[in-house]
């Protein structure tokens, strides 16, 4: 599809968000339909201190990409690989688990702004329009379509145009900016805050590995970052006086140094904090209904994830494999599409939360404390 400065751009689907969920939704439905992407960023989006939290992709992500015809691209990219993790959760003893028995094969360390961008990139050499920065100023039912299409007000670079569309995808994060105008309500299951610091790791030490720690009042991440660097992350819930120390570098690395394990494992791998970091919402959601008329949510946008389960960016490209799929019966007449795939992210909202409660119900040291009492029940 050619995007020029005429009058109005004509798309099958328009996607708000350029993320994961969103891209994968546009590399898969773009051969077969004409697909626009709009995001307020001309670049993909990183944190405070030029990268992301530190972001991981588990091993069945092998058969994700596999489908969708990206798994020899992705191995070129270069990530590096997670062969494990090591947790101190549920006792006192650092517990060691690894990939060698997974049959595919190991994780991966993303170095996300990298990801991201390559994802951009295959979506467009699939076909996809990417327009950025841009965002919809207006959305509203296009008349001219006898009620079944969409009429945008977009904003790009000081430019407002119209653009019609048959069905709109929203995969704008966890504010499901789309959604919500069309009535959709999220559930939010929790009040957990994550907050984070960057720093640097001496060269070789540990990298392949996953860090995790409980303490009384939540629990702690650490896991490496591209360019020699490392992120160290503590998460609590954001009513609770340790959210305060989450929302400071300096606060932070006082409470860090409390974690015998954690502390002592990062001065090992040579770990010096810059004080570069950040904080953001990290709580489960879930929105409903996940699609409507003409209409449909990917990625976070559609269901959030604790940063626990490490099942963020799978999630992402499973729904847009699946919302493309979706998207391209419906486009085809199929009144049952879209209300087919809202209905399928049922099952999976049920087994993370079932999954998430045994997790946390592993750790019983502190049940008297408010942040385990809230997840560790009898």
């Amino acid at each position: 599809m050619k995007l020029t400065a005429a009058a109005a751009i004509e798309a099958d689907a328009v996607v708000v968000g350029a993320g994961p969920a969103g891209t994968a939704f546009a590399l898969n439905l773009a051969p077969l339909r004409r697909v626009l992407v709009l995001d307020r960023r001309d670049t993909p989006a990183i944190r405070i201190g030029g990268s992301r939290i530190g972001e991981s992709l588990a091993p069945a992500a092998r058969r994700l990409l596999t489908d969708m015809g990206l798994w020899e691209a992705f191995l070129a990219e270069g990530h590096s690989p997670c062969h494990g993790g090591r947790s101190v959760w549920g006792g006192p003893l650092p517990v060691e688990a690894d990939n060698l028995r997974d049959l595919d094969g190991p994780g991966w360390h993303l170095d996300r702004g990298r990801f991201d961008g390559w994802l951009r990139r295959m979506a467009a050499s699939r076909g996809a329009a990417l327009l950025v920065p841009a965002q919809p100023l207006a959305v509203t039912r296009d008349g001219t379509k006898d009620g079944e299409g969409w009429l945008l007000e977009v904003e790009n670079a000081g430019r407002r145009f119209p653009v019609r569309t048959r069905l709109l995808v929203d995969a704008g994060g966890r504010g499901s900016p789309l959604a919500k105008r069309f009535g959709a309500r999220r559930t939010v299951s929790d009040r957990l805050v994550c907050g984070w610091v960057h720093g640097r790791d001496a060269p070789g030490r540990q990298s392949g590995l996953t860090w995790i720690e409980a303490e009384p009042d939540g629990w702690w991440y650490s896991a490496p970052l591209p360019a020699g660097r490392r992120v160290v992350a503590f998460h609590t819930d954001a009513d609770l006086p340790a959210a305060a120390d989450a929302r400071d570098a300096g606060p932070l690395l006082r409470r860090l140094s409390c974690c015998s394990v954690l502390s002592q494992s990062l001065s090992a791998c040579g770990f010096e904090p810059d004080g570069q970091g950040g904080f953001c919402a990290a709580h489960s959601s879930a929105l409903s209904p996940a699609a409507g008329d003409g209409w449909l949510a990917v990625g976070d946008a559609a269901l959030g994830f604790d940063p626990l389960s490490s099942q963020g960016i799978f999630n992402a490209l499973y729904t847009g494999l699946a919302a493309a799929e979706a998207a391209d019966r419906h486009l085809s007449g199929d009144p049952g599409a879209l209300p087919g795939y809202a209905a399928g992210l049922a099952p999976i909202r049920d087994a993370y939360r079932t999954h998430l409660r045994a997790w946390y119900g592993l750790e019983r040291r502190w049940r008297d404390r408010p942040f385990w009492s809230r997840r560790v029940k009898e």
